[in-house]
């Protein structure tokens, strides 16, 4: 099973959500990200959140279609999408993909890239995409890991999302490493590419921000 979430982030930053419907893809709507799922004609599983960013006509139209409503107050200690996170980590699926969690207001983009590390602190291997148009995003923790390469996101960043990431190797690489220790702030692995089909990176230290994109 795997877990898709939709936020409410632009939707014109969306890809194209068709690709991800099966029958072993549950959708839950976070806040507005509910009616607009409903609006594409993907009914979610199940709703979260205060939903203080839709009308009330648009709110009689979420109760119409989804079965299961997690409603709060807008006063909380948690967003709606880490409400939402925290019960899609719970149910153990193979993955989870977030959309509609980037563009908008920078301090949501910025908690939401936040908030995949939770399976990393919690020593859970659920593994956690945030997904646009442009942009796949996941946090990593020290390993060694494979990457293929693919047409559509040429370029591969590696941001330290901690003070330091230690012994950092890319093998594959246009811009190969080599045991390399980088600090939170170095820009430089960013916009790197795959030379070949396949490639492998890994580091012994740290979180890193792997982020694949095209233009």
């Amino acid at each position: 099973m795997n877990i898709n979430i939709l936020a409410g982030g632009p939707i014109e930053l969306l890809p194209n959500l068709n690709e991800y419907l099966g029958e072993n893809e549950v959708w839950i709507g976070v806040d507005r990200g509910v009616y607009s799922l409903i609006k594409m004609n993907i009914i979610p599983k199940i709703a979260f959140g205060d939903f203080d960013s839709v009308s009330d006509d648009e709110y009689a139209v979420i109760e119409e279609h989804v079965r299961y409503m997690k409603k709060y107050k807008p006063e909380k200690n948690e967003t709606d999408m880490e409400l939402a996170l925290n019960w899609a980590i719970k149910q153990n699926p193979d993955f989870i993909r977030v959309f509609g969690a980037s563009g908008g207001r920078l301090d949501h983009f910025l908690a939401n890239v936040q908030l995949l590390v939770k399976p990393l602190l919690e020593d859970n291997h659920v593994e956690i995409f945030l997904i646009d148009h442009q942009n796949i995003l996941s946090l990593k923790g020290p390993g060694s890991y494979k990457m293929r390469k693919r047409a559509d996101k040429k370029y591969v960043s590696f941001v330290p999302l901690t003070l330091d990431v230690k012994e950092l190797t890319l093998k594959g690489f246009k811009y190969p490493l080599e045991d390399r220790h980088i600090t939170i702030g170095s820009t430089l692995c960013i916009s790197n590419e795959l030379i070949s089909d396949n490639g492998t990176f890994s580091f012994s230290e740290g979180i890193l921000l792997v982020i694949r994109s095209n233009d």
